[in-house]
């Protein structure tokens, strides 16, 4: 295996035996504060942060980092989310990046050729081509990638926040992939040949 492949398995996995989804009425005081702020925000409580819940302290804490300032745009975020959750293959959020990728004024098609690794834009494609190597390779992109990046006009600040938004979405991917809670976002076709 050449060291920017995959190793996410073909087969689905089976979920986490009894791992549900839990209520507001199920959740503690501080998790109940939260999921009435995102129903306010986004107008429901998507699985995925529900499932955080569990935790005392998992969604809040998920939530900060989220939340967080970041040097990246809205768009150029979105793009970071679509790749990393396409190489860590979860489905959740290949999902619900598609509905934001194109709330953020990506088409379908770009959306895809995001998912694939690769922007018809040549910053932005800097941008994805790195995420996705330092997804892949486990934090071990090649120089050549990194100065391309640089070389698009991205700083060692933008290095970092890419490090940063590569983890938090590791972190979602990572949560669904162990959980499998059911995607509560229209279904993100297949990456196919994009």
């Amino acid at each position: 295996m050449s060291r920017l492949e995959t190793t996410t398995p073909a087969a689905a996995v089976a979920p986490v035996p009894s791992f549900n989804v839990p209520t507001r009425d199920a959740v503690s005081p501080a998790n109940q504060g939260l999921f009435d702020n995102l129903k306010k925000a986004i107008g429901f409580v998507p699985n995925l942060y529900a499932a955080f819940a569990h935790s005392e302290t998992a969604l809040a804490t998920y939530l900060g980092l989220g939340s967080a300032k970041t040097s990246f745009s809205n768009k150029e975020k979105e793009a970071i989310n679509l790749v990393v959750s396409q190489v860590n293959g979860c489905r959740y959020c290949q999902s619900a990046h598609t509905v934001l990728g194109k709330m953020n004024g990506f088409t379908d098609d770009e959306v895809l050729r995001l998912r694939g690794g690769r922007a018809t834009d040549p910053k932005l494609d800097a941008l994805v081509r790195l995420a996705k190597e330092i997804t892949q390779t486990r934090g071990r992109p090649s120089a050549a990638t990194v100065e391309a990046f640089y070389a698009a006009g991205y700083t060692k600040g933008s290095l970092v926040d890419l490090i940063v938004a590569v983890g938090d979405k590791t972190i979602m991917n990572t949560l669904h992939n162990v959980t499998q809670v059911a995607i509560d976002f229209p279904v993100a076709p297949e990456l196919g040949d994009h």
